[in-house]
């Protein structure tokens, strides 16, 4: 006979033995030289606003290899002290600060791209944090995720909700809530051509799952069976490989697109810029959306004026994702909507991997397990 007694509602207090030193992936030869190496580093303590996390997986952006490399005509990370990049990781609270108060011990967070932002800004207050003046960047300004134990402030830490796996709420972290702002920005109306040339990577077919999940109809420029196979399987309904297409590539883009060209196209592979006023084809009122960051100085999109006049085409830039895109991604994957994009690899192959995904080797995301060695 079932019990009539309440269910206990007292609390467990979880306790986690925290090591002094760490796993981490540590940038060598700072500079277009740069490898990776994995070596023990001090584990950190948290401050009276912060949290410690262990971080379970750390996705691998391209946003990484930029920093380590440091072509974008930003300091050093090594002018701010930090020697790890990363900002897509995922773990468990394993220290609280004195001061926080809603989070605890063995609650699930994640950090993103902006480690933290003054939230006392006129762009803090309109929900677009993450253009404040005041941002901290993770892995760059701030100790990043090839770092398995992290600090992180309190208020700045995204909840991770149940049902969602590490292996899928580390890439949300960047790549699907970049993604969410960029396809929120462009203020489409219901099944819209998307176009995402170099969709097949890690930030573009996040997009692909997104625009399928908004209601939009998502189309991939990339090359390569693997890439193909990945797109269509997570919801593009047609893949266009420029390999294959070669001269013709917007003319088959501009046919998918029914006959026109495409409402948007979302460029998140600096080498497609060249070509991505192409893909809107005879669209009037189409949005080139601006997110892949190419080195300082290489790139320029370039159109005669008339062509944005008689087109009424725009130009828009996007940044990372703001908390409440990120939140809206955990929501997607908590309802099967976002589904795993990750290759997930052990921390011994995070040197090589991240050679791989600069020269541009890797469809979807890799994700470190730093407990897989």
């Amino acid at each position: 006979m079932a019990s009539t007694e309440p269910a206990s509602t007292e609390h467990v207090e979880v306790h986690y033995d925290i090591p002094a030193k760490t796993k981490a992936g540590v940038v060598v030869n700072e500079g277009p030289d740069f490898r990776i190496e994995v070596q023990e580093v001090d584990v950190p303590e948290p401050g009276p606003n912060d949290l410690l996390l262990k971080l379970s997986c750390t996705g691998l952006c391209m946003s990484d290899v930029h920093f380590m490399a440091n072509d974008w005509a930003l300091p050093k990370m090594s002018a701010f002290g930090v020697q790890c990049a990363g900002h897509e990781g995922a773990g468990v609270v394993v220290k609280v600060g004195a001061n926080v108060k809603h989070w605890k011990v063995g609650d699930r967070g994640g950090v993103k791209p902006l480690i933290d932002v003054c939230g006392n800004c006129e762009l803090c207050w309109d929900g677009k944090e993450n253009y404040c003046p005041r941002a901290s960047y993770t892995g760059l300004v701030a100790t990043g995720t090839y770092q398995q134990y992290i600090v992180s402030p309190a208020k700045y830490t995204s909840p991770i909700p149940a049902g969602v796996p590490d292996y899928v709420a580390a890439p949300i972290m960047c790549s699907a809530s970049t993604m969410h702002r960029s396809l929120i920005d462009a203020q489409l109306k219901p099944a819209s051509f998307v176009v995402f040339p170099g969709g097949g990577g890690g930030v573009g077919i996040q997009g692909v799952q997104l625009a399928k999940a908004l209601g939009h109809r998502p189309i991939v420029v990339d090359t390569g069976a693997q890439k193909r196979d990945l797109s269509l399987k997570l919801g593009a309904e047609a893949f266009v490989d420029f390999m294959e297409h070669g001269a013709e590539t917007s003319e088959e883009v501009k046919r998918v697109c029914g006959d026109l060209g495409a409402h948007c196209v979302i460029v998140t592979a600096p080498q497609a810029y060249k070509n991505a006023i192409s893909y809107v084809g005879n669209r009037v009122g189409s949005k080139i959306m601006c997110v892949g960051l190419p080195p300082a100085g290489t790139t320029k999109i370039e159109a005669e004026p008339s062509e944005y006049i008689f087109r009424n085409l725009s130009i828009v830039g996007t940044l990372v994702g703001t908390m409440k895109d990120t939140a809206a991604c955990l929501d997607f994957a908590q309802r099967g909507l976002l589904q795993q994009i990750a290759e997930v690899r052990p921390l011994s192959q995070m040197p090589e991997s991240v050679q791989q995904l600069r020269r541009g080797e890797i469809a979807g995301r890799v994700v470190i397990d730093f407990d897989q060695q």
